[in-house]
């Protein structure tokens, strides 16, 4: 899974006024944020350990997430289709989460709600992908795997066998 990063206004402001003061490590990994380098492509460029350090920098609110390139569940063997989705859908996880409350509000009705709740609180790549995992479960479980593949088609997931 590939993501990509922005500075929030709150990022561009401690660039100009240093106001916040951050540690040297955190502001030269922000300066590096530009909203078109990938997270692969910025571990590159920043000291180790690079995850922890785009991790603070999201938690602080200096950077956000504009895109996900890809995101993949890893479903039991049994689960998985004789051969795998190619046709991955490039999101936001903004795009990504609208998607899927829309959708599963639309199947499920009230249903959806607890799943639907969880897929909103979700912030990062990681947390969508396991809202996302939960509710391909709740659909496969309350409407058959046509529809859980139909979901996760609407969403953009890809499956991958394990």
């Amino acid at each position: 899974m590939s993501t990509i990063y922005r500075k929030t206004e709150q990022g561009r402001n401690e660039i100009a006024t240093r106001a916040l003061r951050l540690v040297p490590r955190l502001r030269q990994a922000l300066i590096l944020v530009d909203g078109k380098r990938s997270d692969e492509e910025l571990r590159k460029l920043i000291a180790p350990p690079a995850d922890d350090t785009l991790q603070a920098l999201l938690e602080q609110g200096h950077i956000e997430v504009i895109a996900v390139t890809a995101v993949h569940v890893v479903l039991p063997a049994e689960a998985a289709p004789a051969t795998p989705l190619v046709n991955a859908v490039v999101l936001t996880l903004q795009e990504t989460r609208q998607r899927a409350v829309r959708w599963m509000s639309a199947h499920l009705g009230p249903y959806a709600d607890s799943t639907n709740i969880r897929v909103e609180k979700a912030k990062t790549p990681e947390a969508m992908q396991a809202a996302l995992a939960l509710a391909v479960t709740v659909v496969r479980q309350q409407l058959g795997e046509a529809k859980a593949a139909e979901f996760e088609q609407h969403v953009g997931l890809a499956r991958t066998g394990s």
